[in-house]
């Protein structure tokens, strides 16, 4: 079956270059009518222009599609809403989001400053939540929506010199939990990729037959699954050079002490059983953890 975004409006952040430029691009050959969103600055988030995404627009409108650029800076809510209010007066809903903009500002953690920190934190994360507060609403009302999330495997596993990335990528991760909760009554489903590819943001950190052969294409193929009418909802898919997995959490089914043996000493001696793996689950809330304490602890008195 085709996977086709006919009659969708999508809105693509970071899209004047890269992976959001390829989902862009993918998006508009599938049917959907296309925001290309880009400030159009330096890879460290300095400086703006607005001719990369209207290139991009350019592209999409000679291939047959339909599209329009917006300069907006996601970390600043008034712009994003300008950019959603011209979706809106433009095609009339907002189908789609793929919050794809971010930055790099690399360094060690005792090398960074906190300014650093902070903005790596305000487009990736605030970026996120901005971009996705203004069409919420939007997707409620219509009982329709897909978000895609852009994680990293930096937030999951962790690199050296990218604790202010790293944490933006994981509190992303945070963010769709949440939300898949709150938006299923309205048929909003969120994902979120993991992508490795080639682009101006690794372009100092492989080699060039590298990246080459780690397409933003090859990203973009695993992306399109996640924001679809048949989109699944809360996954996390890694996706690079041609390879698809997903990642997941998974909690221990864990011991229960009771009053009398609760110490560091009595946890420590239980430690292969609390960190034994044989029947770990995914929780899908919060409250489930709670519950399975609670349980443990009523089926012992």
């Amino acid at each position: 079956m085709t996977i086709s975004f006919k009659n969708k409006v999508a809105i693509i952040t970071g899209a004047g270059n890269g992976l959001g430029r390829a989902h862009a691009l993918e998006l508009a050959k599938r049917g959907a009518k296309v925001v290309v969103n880009d400030l159009g600055g330096a890879r460290d988030g300095s400086g703006h222009s607005s001719q990369a995404s209207e290139d991009v627009v350019a592209l999409i409108k000679a291939n047959g599609g339909e599209a329009i650029s917006h300069g907006a800076n996601v970390a600043n809510f008034d712009e994003v809403q300008d950019m959603v209010d011209t979706a809106i007066a433009r095609w009339g809903r907002i189908d789609v989001l793929i919050n794809n903009a971010g930055i790099l500002r690399d360094k060690s953690f005792s090398k960074m400053s906190l300014d650093d920190f902070k903005l790596v934190m305000d487009v990736h994360v605030m970026g996120s939540v901005n971009c996705t507060k203004a069409v919420w609403d939007i997707m409620k009302e219509q009982n329709y929506g897909r978000v895609v999330m852009t994680t990293s495997s930096s937030g999951m596993y962790g690199n050296f010199g990218q604790s202010n990335y790293g944490a933006a990528k994981m509190a992303l991760i945070g963010l769709m939990n949440t939300l898949v909760l709150e938006g299923a009554k309205n048929n909003i489903r969120i994902n979120a990729i993991a992508p490795t590819a080639g682009t101006r943001m690794t372009e100092d950190l492989m080699p060039e037959q590298i990246a080459q052969i780690l397409s933003p294409e090859a990203v973009t193929a695993g992306l399109l699954t996640l924001c679809d009418d048949d989109a699944p909802n809360r996954t996390i898919l890694c996706a690079g050079a041609g390879g698809y997995a997903t990642a997941n959490m998974f909690e221990t089914e864990g011991v229960f002490l009771a009053i009398d043996e609760q110490s560091p000493e009595a946890v420590r001696a239980k430690w292969l059983e609390v960190t034994n793996q044989d029947k770990q689950a995914a929780l899908d809330a919060g409250v489930k953890q709670s519950e399975k304490f609670v349980k443990k602890a009523m089926a012992a008195l």
